[in-house]
């Protein structure tokens, strides 16, 4: 860890909440608990009814225990645990007010090294061949399977006691009669190898051979089953919920690796007197280093870490994972990481079905190879797994949790931040009554923002520091235009800030296709301008790092190509030091969605032509176009950004800090060059400075306090500060993946908030793409975020308690660039499989309910999109000039029709009118992996202004902000709009839009006054999605709606 980071006034270690229960190693010793029964049976009985307490209730926490696993806990913390850790492929924690008992007085001891001769299991053999190839796993929300491991010493942690080795070995070679079975753990154990073999432990923690004795007999009533396996016997079902999972350990590890048969092979070539000592080395160093995937529906939802050299690995480690998939089995897979690429060992299947009992199934398995035979003589995997379903869940039964004692997002990096005030902006610029007056409670107005502005004031009264990261940063932007300062520039600001003493930083991401080499400069493909910009400041005291954005050393060259080519820095975000009072400063920033850049700068109205000679005159920006863009339309910019100004304006600062260190770290010839691994300052010996401990206690009860949480997407290849070991990945909350360890906490705040929605979610964004492991085909894309499907769910499970519930999409009406472009149409289609999944779960919620008649999908989820038209002022008629040139480009059917699409780029979800996400993270697997682009968001709430405080609708700064992007995209406000849930409101904005969309399609050109618009597909009473009669491509510019796809699959699009 960097002592730098360790000086900090706000030391995170204290502040933070306490680690995921990803608990992998036992500690040396610990004191036995009371022998008490730890798993008292759920009242939890399928099928699933979502009869959610109702919002008046208090907030009470129903699950009948604590999921952290009873017994050793490995780190020891001085603060209470979180309610909730909700973190993939890493673990979660519950806390509740009925505390899970403690676990029995046996101390966890790994299996034995050998048990004995394996036992085929074929009856698992059509299960394997007819469900799953495991070599091919997808990737998902969680870091692809054979690129995210991080390495283990050797040697894990012994156990507290003996093995009795000797003892498990006579009970497992007492049983001749095993025969076919599928078997699972019982409550008890007898001399028979089946009841040994497979027993129903309280928690795995002493071999099983005397489980009765040690541990005694659980509540579970569950007898023994050895059940023959049959194809097909086992139902599709669906886990909504989370799984809580632990991997113990296993024994007798093959080595699967292949490099170890290549240097076997070229033993044969060495001479005899040097081939013994060769063999006798490989035999005491070339081992298996295992590790396990834990796979649902194809999708990995957990992954160990791997133990190198280690036949008989012990893990100890924890998940509590969320899933939303419909599926047979859940599947863990053992896996060999070797030099040239991971081996599959085996895999051992659970049940779904058997999960839905509620009980916890836990045992030790064989490992079964692809033909469903054991993988190896006495190979053997211990696990427990258990479901807990969404009704037990209740910490997501309610939204935003009223009083002090509401810990935000559990199981992130950052922490809640409470105090401070956050301001809300749409758009680079809302200029003067723009926008309607919006009234808020206690006799407040919303403010509409002006972001550039702000951005532009906040530079100039910089005195200490401007640190800005961007995906494109261009020194010739000019963000303030009607006013003075319009001729000043970004660049010529930031120079002169530098020239005054205070530190100016920029961190870039250096696109791979941008040089700047002897002279020969190329811009790009992205045309970010970071070249340029970095040349711009070259002879200045600005420092500007150009970062790629890089795979780690151990991957493979693959990989890392994939990574620094497709890959890349997206966080958006400026950090500043600002006017404290009383003669200090304090730290600020502004987050969300808008680069420093060419193309952005734009307000509510959108124009397509009138600012081409005045606020756009060389600020052309339209990518759709090739060729000569004379006369065409601009292409529109619709974003989210927002600044924060409270302690959590400190951790924008530890993020940009630990990017910085990890890019100014020299490699190579640059170890010769000039380095920038000291540019930043100190500022916990800059005395007028504050602290984030300086802050005032903030007031509950202060109408304009806000609680704010910074979240992330990205791994320990673009920090440092991240702990080297997976020991302590833990303590920061962070997932380990292969070679690296990863943050993904803006995933899991999207899945906590969705799944805590009450009334409805309103989402802008530049992409919807996700939950590909329930589309109807490419299940196996690897686009396995949750979002849609949880949105999906959601509705579902409000149809079916008979509550009103909505949700509002609005992506742009096709990404940027040219829309009959091969990529694009890929991601069009990607899109439409997500739209046809929600839908289709929709409609399947109505037919359970028996509304299919009364209600249509589209009563519950809605798309939309932006456009505009303008009326030609020197026009006379309204009709399109019949004499404009007959070309069929989409720069003259632009310039002749006068429309255009409103670019998309928001980040953002309001939800209920009480929490919010502002960002630089899409919704698709790009932004939500962590391994893939790097993201930043902002997660934020006000805690007068929740349902839970008010017991009534709220209307705070997160109302306001809503309402005004809705009277920006509607043009007006209506009483039904402040209940969004309602099927009123519903139908009102989907016949506006509709209404919207008619206008911008006609051949008469009219003035359009609103811009929001139904995505143009039809969406039927049985939710089937279909390219919209008469209009199956994009006006003016073509390209299919619906997308189209030609059967190559890639990371690029999704």
């Amino acid at each position: 860890m960097d002592p730098y980071r360790n000086q900090y006034p706000f030391c995170y270690p204290h502040r933070y909440p306490p680690p995921p229960n990803q608990d992998p190693y036992p500690p040396t010793s610990y004191q036995p608990p009371p022998n008490q029964d730890p798993y008292p049976r759920t009242s939890y009985q399928p099928p699933l009814q979502y009869a959610y307490p109702p919002q008046s209730q208090s907030l009470r926490y129903c699950h009948s225990h604590s999921l952290s696993f009873p017994g050793p806990i490995p780190f020891q913390h001085p603060y209470p645990a979180p309610r909730l850790i909700l973190h993939h492929n890493a673990s979660f924690q519950y806390n509740s007010q009925d505390q899970h008992p403690p676990p029995p007085e046996n101390k966890l001891e790994p299996l034995p090294t050998s048990l004995g001769p394996g036992h085929n299991r074929q009856e698992s053999t059509s299960s394997l061949e007819s469900n799953r190839n495991f070599n091919s796993v997808a990737s998902s929300t969680y870091p692809p399977l054979d690129d995210t491991r991080p390495t283990t010493p050797a040697s894990p942690p012994a156990p507290s006691g003996p093995s009795p080795t000797t003892e498990l070995q006579s009970l497992v070679y007492g049983n001749p009669n095993v025969g076919n079975f599928y078997g699972y753990p019982a409550h008890t154990v007898s001399n028979k190898w089946d009841e040994g073999y497979y027993c129903r432990s309280s928690w795995c923690r002493k071999p099983i051979l005397n489980i009765n004795s040690r541990l005694g007999r659980p509540k579970h009533s569950q007898s023994m089953e050895i059940m023959p396996f049959q194809k097909g016997e086992w139902k599709v079902l669906l886990l909504h919920g989370n799984l809580d999972i632990w991997v113990c350990d296993a024994v007798n590890m093959p080595n699967m690796g292949m490099f170890s048969k290549t240097i076997g092979d070229m033993i044969v070539m060495i001479p005899a007197n040097v081939t013994n000592a060769l063999e006798g080395r490989m035999q005491q160093k070339v081992t298996c280093d295992p590790y396990v995937t834990i796979a649902v529906a194809d999708a990995i939802v957990g992954r160990t870490y791997v133990i190198n050299n280690s036949e008989n690995p012990v893990w100890m480690q924890h998940f509590n994972v969320p899933v939303a998939h419909y599926a047979s089995e859940v599947h863990f897979v053992v896996k060999d990481s070797d030099v040239v690429g991971s081996q599959m060992i085996g895999i051992v299947p659970i049940s779904v079905e058997k999960l839905y009992t509620g009980e916890r199934i836990e045992g030790v398995y064989p490992i079964l190879n692809s033909s469903g035979k054991p993988c190896r003589q006495g190979a053997f995997l211990r696990l427990s797994i258990q479901y807990i379903p969404m009704i037990e869940l209740s910490f997501y039964h309610f939204g935003v949790g009223a009083g002090p004692d509401y810990c935000g997002v559990p199981g992130t990096y950052f922490p809640l931040r409470m105090g401070g005030k956050v301001t809300l902006y749409q758009d680079a610029h809302v200029p003067d009554k723009c926008l309607p007056k919006l009234k808020l409670d206690h006799g407040k107005t919303f403010s509409h923002g002006k972001c550039w502005s702000d951005i532009f004031d906040a530079i100039q009264q910089a005195t200490r520091l401007i640190y800005i990261t961007g995906w494109s940063v261009w020194h010739k932007v000019r963000l303030v235009r009607d006013t003075g300062h319009s001729d000043c520039t970004l660049g010529d600001l930031l120079r002169s800030k530098s020239q005054e003493g205070v530190r100016v930083l920029l961190l870039l991401w250096d696109d791979p296709t941008s040089t700047s080499i002897l002279g020969y400069k190329m811009d790009g493909i992205m045309q970010t301008h970071d070249e340029e910009t970095r040349r711009f400041f070259k002879n200045s005291s600005v420092q500007v790092l150009l970062c790629p954005r890089i795979a780690g050393k151990r991957h493979s060259w693959a990989k890392q190509k994939e990574v620094g080519t497709i890959y890349t820095h997206h966080q958006k975000t400026i950090i500043l030091d600002a006017d404290a009072g009383e003669s200090r400063r304090k730290i600020i920033a502004f987050v969300g969605g808008l680069d420093l850049c060419d193309g952005r700068y734009d307000s509510p109205h959108h124009p397509l032509f009138r600012t081409l000679k005045t606020f756009h005159n060389d600020d052309y920006h339209n990518p759709t176009f090739t060729g000569s863009v004379i006369g065409c339309p601009r292409e529109p910019w619709h974003d989210m950004h927002c600044k924060i100004d409270g302690p959590a304006a400190y951790d924008v600062l530890v993020n940009f800090e630990e990017r910085w260190l990890k890019a100014a770290k020299p490699t190579g010839i640059k170890k010769l060059k000039f380095t920038y691994d000291d540019a930043l300052l100190r500022i916990e010996r800059i005395q007028d400075i504050i602290g984030v401990s300086d802050f005032p206690i903030p007031n509950d009860n202060d109408p304009e306090a806000w609680h704010v949480q910074i979240f992330r997407s990205i791994d320990s290849n673009s920090v440092k500060g991240f702990p080297k070991d997976p020991k302590e990945a833990t303590s920061k909350n962070l997932v380990c993946g292969k070679n690296v360890l990863i943050d993904m906490s803006i995933h899991t705040a999207y899945v906590k908030a969705i799944r805590s929605a009450q009334h409805f979610i309103y989402i802008e964004n530049q992409y919807f793409i996700g939950s590909s492991f329930n589309w109807n085909t490419n299940k196996d894309l690897g686009a396995n975020n949750l979002i849609p499907m949880e949105i999906a769910l959601k509705i579902a499970n409000k149809i079916k308690a008979n509550e009103r519930f909505a949700a509002y999409i609005i992506v742009p009406m096709w990404p940027e660039g040219v829309p009959t472009g091969s990529a694009t149409q890929r991601i069009l289609f990607w899109q439409n499989k997500t739209m046809q999944m929600m839908y289709e779960t929709i409609y399947g919620a109505l037919v359970e309910a028996g509304l299919e008649n009364a209600f249509a999908p589209q009563d519950f989820l809605n798309f939309f999109c932006l456009g505009n038209r303008e009326v030609d002022e020197f026009q006379t008629s309204g009709i399109a000039n019949q004499n404009t040139t007959t070309a069929t480009t989409p720069q003259s059917l632009s310039r002749k029709n006068r429309r255009f699409m409103v670019y998309v780029h928001s980040k953002g979800m309001i939800v209920d009118d009480e929490y919010l996400i502002i960002g630089s993270a899409n919704i698709n697997q790009r932004s939500m992996e962590g391994t893939r682009d790097t993201e930043i968001a902002m997660g934020a709430y006000q805690p007068l202004h929740t349902w839970a405080k008010q017991r009534s609708a709220p209307h705070g700064q997160i109302y306001g902000y809503r309402m005004s992007l809705w009277a920006e995209h509607l043009g007006v406000i209506e009483e039904c709009f402040t209940q969004p849930e309602s099927l009123e409101c519903v139908r009102r904005v989907k016949h506006m839009a509709e209404m919207n969309w008619k206008q911008f399609a006609a051949d008469e050109i009219t003035e359009m006054k609103a811009h929001l618009l139904k995505y143009p597909v039809e969406v039927d009473r049985k939710g089937k999605v279909r390219p919209l009669p008469g209009c199956e491509t994009f006006p003016d510019c073509g390209g299919h709606i619906v997308g189209s796809f030609l059967g190559i699959q890639e990371n690029l699009t999704i």
